[in-house]
Parts: structure tokens; sequence; C-alpha cells
């Protein structure tokens, strides 16, 4: 299921480019526009889920495989050996802007503290 107006689902559909980096049946993954770090990449489901807050169980499996993709993808960018963070955003408060479940894998430089 997908939804017209999403951002991200407009990428999963080939109608706004994207530099792809990562393709499966069911996730998608590529470089942020805007990077907050040297490697700072999306990895998101193909199907439309609004946040991580609507996850059931028969979600368990794309959620391996994104983060299956974050590993893969961590080593393919160098950053396996000197550390990578993933994380996502729920909800307004927490910065998310897009409201399509996605993971931000940042590496490349030291991070710092998650809240500062």
């Amino acid at each position: 299921m997908s939804d017209a107006s999403c951002l991200f689902c407009r990428i999963v559909a080939g109608e706004i480019p994207a530099e792809v980096l990562r393709e499966t049946e069911r996730t998608l993954a590529f470089r942020d526009i805007a990077p907050k770090a040297p490697v700072h990449l999306l990895l998101i489901p193909k199907e439309h889920i609004p946040s991580a807050a609507e996850l059931e169980r028969e979600h368990a499996d794309v959620l391996a495989d994104l983060v299956q993709d974050a590993q893969h993808l961590a080593r393919a960018e160098g950053v396996d050996e000197t550390g990578w963070r993933l994380i996502t955003n729920v909800g307004p408060h927490s910065g998310q802007e897009v409201f399509h479940l996605h993971f931000h894998l940042l590496g490349g430089r030291p991070l710092g503290a998650l809240v500062g």
C-alpha cells in the first residue's frame, strides 16, 4: 500500500529521483539530500507505514530487512569499523518530517551525544 501524497512513496514509485544505493523486494535505501554527516543514508520500507508507532508483528520481516540493509550499507560506505548510528524519529517533537517510516544511517565522523 502506498500514499500518493507521501514523498517517500513517490520515490519508491520512481516519480521523484533519488540516489538509490540498495533496493530489495521490500526496502529501498538512498542518500539523504540534506546530509548531517559524511555518510547519511535513508532506509525505508516500500510499504507505507507512517512511523515506528504503527509497526505490527506482520512488519517483523521488513524490519529485519532494514537492519540487514543498514549492515550492508555501513560496510559499503566504509563506516562499519569506525561506527555508525541508525535512528528513526516518531512524531513532530522528535523531528520527524516525512511521515513514512525511515531510518537514518549516519557515520563518517564522531557523532557525539545523541541529544545535546
